[in-house]
């Protein structure tokens, strides 16, 4: 397992548009022109992942809670699933069930819309507010599978509260931590 940080993307940037299938509901689209007017948390995951794994029940927890308060939010997988296979559309219905995932997992096929996040690793957050410019990209809490920090989601949690008050989080930003999204073949970014 190989650590990856994220990219850490300029803070102001516009959410990069997106139109992706949630695979919790059959033949539902989610557009980020659906979410207009409201803040948004992205997160990038996948069901394979150890860093995934081991935040999931706080990241879920944490994701339903803000949907719950008004912010639009969504996962979004972009791994090859040839090579992967426990990372396509079943296994993500499968995972959502299990976590109890209320928010949509949208399935990035193409894997164009990680590549317009510059998403670099699972699990990989952006906190956009209410104009769509990014506020937080970062990890969720301290935790790692080989550290004895505690899953409680302070970072994310902390962000989120501060972007729901119409604050900017202004605090340092830690990179999230995780496995490298999995590429297809020749279709690996230019911002490694």
């Amino acid at each position: 397992m190989v650590a990856v940080p994220s990219t850490m993307q300029a803070l102001g940037n516009p959410m990069p548009p997106f139109e992706l299938p949630d695979t919790l509901l059959a033949d539902r689209v989610i557009s980020s022109d659906d979410l207009v007017g409201s803040p948004v948390l992205v997160m990038f995951i996948c069901n394979h992942c150890p860093y995934v794994i081991h935040i999931a029940k706080e990241m879920v927890r944490i994701g339903n809670e803000a949907q719950k308060n008004g912010f639009a939010v969504v996962a979004i997988s972009s791994n090859d699933v040839e090579n992967y296979p426990q990372d396509g559309p079943d296994k993500m219905r499968e995972f959502a069930a299990n976590y109890g995932v209320e928010f949509p997992y949208l399935y990035d096929e193409a894997q164009s819309v990680a590549q317009s996040f510059r998403a670099a690793c699972t699990p990989d957050f952006y906190l956009f507010d209410r104009n769509h410019r990014l506020q937080y990209r970062g990890q969720l809490d301290g935790s790692r599978p080989a550290n004895s920090v505690p899953v409680d989601g302070a970072d994310l949690r902390k962000a989120l509260a501060l972007v729901q008050a119409g604050e900017s989080p202004r605090d340092e930003q830690v990179a999230s931590i995780g496995c490298n999204i999995k590429w297809k073949k020749g279709n690996e970014p230019d911002y490694f």
